[in-house]
């Protein structure tokens, strides 16, 4: 059974003037592996990030450094969760994709109840 569903998108231009704008924004919504990738793929790790809030309907519980986007050996992505996150997805399955183009990310998660 679907329990959430959620999509963000990104204008990764605008993104990285917030990056610049923004001191410790880069620290504060990623973990350190995350915070050295590319700007195009930190857009669709905030995009992520920002969709499975919408998902699981978590605001108020969501800690940034909680999730951690990873990805597979071939390459497709997924999530690494801990603390009280961690807790509240454990009898669920999250589903992630995740794209960047045309100065656009994009990502979609479904949550599905175990």
């Amino acid at each position: 059974m679907i329990e959430g569903i959620g999509i963000d998108v990104v204008d990764i231009a605008r993104f990285q003037e917030s990056l610049e704008r923004t001191p410790g924004m880069r620290e504060r919504i990623f973990t350190e592996t995350e915070a050295t990738l590319k700007v195009a793929s930190l857009a669709a790790r905030f995009a992520a990030k920002e969709a499975l809030v919408k998902a699981l309907d978590a605001r108020n519980i969501f800690s940034w450094h909680e999730v951690e986007i990873r990805s597979e050996e071939s390459g497709k992505p997924y999530f690494h969760f801990s603390g009280a996150l961690a807790e509240r997805v454990s009898n669920s399955k999250v589903h992630l994709t995740i794209s960047h183009d045309a100065g656009i990310a994009s990502a979609m998660v479904v949550i599905e109840g175990m």
